[in-house]
């Protein structure tokens, strides 16, 4: 039976964790979790190279399993209370705008 090296990462603000576990082949995301003794940090999503995948997903040899972190801020929230500040100083600047925002040349 063949043996695969998987990576585990998880990070975080300050300093990453990874972990090079070996499992059987035909071993599953949750497989390589329990192995690698980081299946107690995942709350949220988990995947494979940067897509998300299911717990019950297989591994290949050389993959890299995530554990993927709750959003401190949701994105639309953080880009709707930028776009408000950005409104507000612009309409008090005057008739200043920003190169992006500025009329384009034909």
């Amino acid at each position: 039976m063949a043996v695969l090296k998987v990576e585990v990462v998880y990070a975080l603000p300050e300093r990453e964790d990874s972990i090079v576990v070996a499992v059987p082949a035909g071993a599953t995301v949750r497989d390589v979790l329990e192995k690698s003794g980081l299946i107690d940090l995942v709350r949220d999503k988990i995947g494979i190279f940067g897509k998300v995948v299911p717990a019950d997903a297989p591994v290949a040899d050389g993959d890299r399993v995530e554990i993927y972190r709750p959003l401190a801020v949701d994105p639309k929230q953080a880009r709707r209370a930028r776009a408000a500040t950005y409104t507000t100083r612009s309409r008090r600047a005057g008739s200043v705008r920003s190169p992006s925002r500025a009329p384009r040349r034909r």
